[in-house]
């Protein structure tokens, strides 16, 4: 899909929302919405990393919208580390297989197959929107 290329050429700005910086939910949140028509989510742009109390709460205001479901294209990728979410990313289908379209700090934006990235994180919640 030529539309993920486009992301992959972004920086990470803690709290940008587009369209040459993002930040990982900026990038979900911007991704699943033009290319995968899903609705256009809060934008929480006062959210940063820096702040994991305030961006779990985000998450969870957000979560309780979706119903957990498994990797599927579209679906939002919520990293944990206890209670706490650390990162969020975006399933999507590319060359027949799920792959994770995300952006870090550390590594800036990529596309990997799903079954690579998971093995780089211990506890992964999948959400899709309700029906």
């Amino acid at each position: 899909m030529e539309w993920i290329n486009t992301y992959l050429s972004c920086r990470y700005e803690d709290g940008a929302r587009g369209p040459e910086k993002f930040d990982c939910w900026g990038l979900v949140r911007d991704a699943r919405h033009q290319h995968q028509g899903k609705r256009l989510l809060p934008s929480w742009g006062h959210v940063r990393n820096t702040e994991p109390k305030e961006f779990t709460r985000a998450y969870r205001s957000e979560a309780q919208h979706m119903e957990v479901c498994a990797p599927e294209p579209g679906a939002i990728a919520a990293v944990m580390r206890g209670a706490i979410c650390i990162h969020v990313a975006l399933v999507v289908e590319s060359g027949g297989q799920l792959k994770i379209l995300e952006i870090n700090p550390a590594r800036g934006a990529r596309c990997m197959p799903l079954h690579r990235w998971q093995r780089d994180h211990n506890t992964i919640t999948y959400y899709r929107d309700r029906p």
